[in-house]
């Protein structure tokens, strides 16, 4: 007879313990489950993941971290929603955008050379394109360290001095030169043109669609022939009252000079850099030390937006990630400076020439790392690092 008050357990009825039920949360649908979580934030999804590995796996679905991500800084998405990093998970990509935030990166110089230059640059994928002297020669970047291979994968070249600006459109070099000459080359391939432009240096140029700007310290901005039989012909030319700095086609490629931007500037305040954002916002600055923004659908007398660069320094160059961050370069102390359109300040600063001042005549970004070329030497900012 045993004794009152003691259970008996389920293993001495030769039993064993019941498993508990399951959850009903997990009886519904993944679609419904996905639209729940949908309601968290970024903090609240990184805990849910530790709870256990299906809800780890359903925690870092990209369809939860798109909505997040497009309020994020330069996590690649557009205004629009476009995603311009297919390929890399999105809760990644959120969780390197709070290192542009608060500035955490590693520094490094990756290329330096001996004489002053004013090198221009863009990225393209897994190369690196940088002009240095009447050349432009192409890096490959390393994927798994913050550098780019030492020697140039390919060098294109055709300039007798040296090249001022270039651009890199549908595998398609085009580069402007202090001989007052536009090259075009084919990057996979031979195919090279040449052709006489202005009779000063060409500061500037841009392409698209069979067409070719080009801006000139003679005061003039052109619009040449690509098509067949007529390359290379000028089909409207621009008077100016100064030298031309900046140019840039709208990605309406009208062909035709629409409209001028701004009435109020004091002379000498030109712009140096510009960058379309979409056929009708783009942004803008100079050496009036403002980054302005402007929106040609509501007004082309007046910006939608403005910041003004702190140290009261020109601005050279200028990118944006087409949603919240803007990056600029100054003409002092090799500054490069990240902005959030949503505030009026800027958000984080980094020096980068030491010992001697230089400006940062070119930077282009990537979700990950910032390339910043000043006057004898390639930086590079990795954002990766904790």
């Amino acid at each position: 007879m045993g004794r009152k008050g003691s259970p008996r357990s389920p293993q001495a009825e030769g039993g064993s313990r019941a498993a508990s039920p399951p959850s009903p949360v997990w009886a519904l649908p993944e679609e419904l489950l996905l639209l729940i979580c949908s309601y968290l934030d970024a903090q609240a999804l990184g805990r849910l993941a530790q709870v256990c590995r299906r809800l780890r796996f359903l925690s870092s679905r990209d369809v939860l971290w798109r909505r997040i991500a497009r309020g994020c800084l330069n996590s690649g998405f557009t205004q629009l929603g476009t995603d311009l990093a297919a390929g890399i998970p999105v809760k990644e990509r959120v969780k390197v955008s709070q290192n542009w935030r608060h500035g955490r990166c590693r520094r490094e110089t990756v290329l330096k050379w001996k004489c002053n230059l004013m090198p221009w640059m863009e990225l393209d994928g897994e190369y690196l394109y940088l002009s240095q002297a009447e050349n432009i020669q192409a890096y490959h970047l390393c994927a798994e360290e913050t550098g780019l291979q030492c020697h140039p994968q390919a060098i294109f070249s055709g300039h007798q001095e040296d090249v001022c600006r270039f651009v890199l459109v549908n595998s398609h070099i085009v580069s402007g030169g202090g001989d007052g000459s536009i090259v075009l080359h084919k990057i996979h391939g031979s195919y090279s043109v040449k052709f006489s432009a202005h009779e000063q240096e060409v500061n500037c140029v841009d392409f698209q669609g069979g067409l070719i700007v080009s801006g000139s310290r003679d005061r003039t901005a052109k619009v040449w022939s690509l098509s067949a039989g007529r390359v290379g012909q000028c089909l409207h030319t621009v008077q100016t009252e100064d030298r031309v700095w900046s140019i840039a086609i709208s990605p309406l490629l009208s062909g035709q000079l629409l409209t001028c931007l701004g009435t109020d500037f004091h002379r000498g305040a030109g712009v140096l850099d510009v960058f379309y954002e979409t056929p009708s916002l783009l942004l803008s600055c100079g050496y009036d030390t403002y980054i302005r923004y402007w929106d040609i659908r509501t007004s082309t007398r007046k910006c939608v937006q403005e910041w003004e660069e702190p140290h009261d320094s020109a601005l050279y160059c200028i990118r944006s990630d087409k949603n919240h961050m803007i990056a600029s370069g100054s003409s002092y102390y090799g500054v490069v400076r990240l902005w959030d359109k949503r505030q009026t300040r800027c958000l984080q600063s980094f020096h980068l020439s030491s010992p001697t001042s230089s400006p940062v005549y070119c930077l282009r970004f990537s979700t990950t790392h910032l390339y910043a070329a000043l006057a004898s030497a390639l930086h590079v900012l990795d954002f990766t690092a904790s």
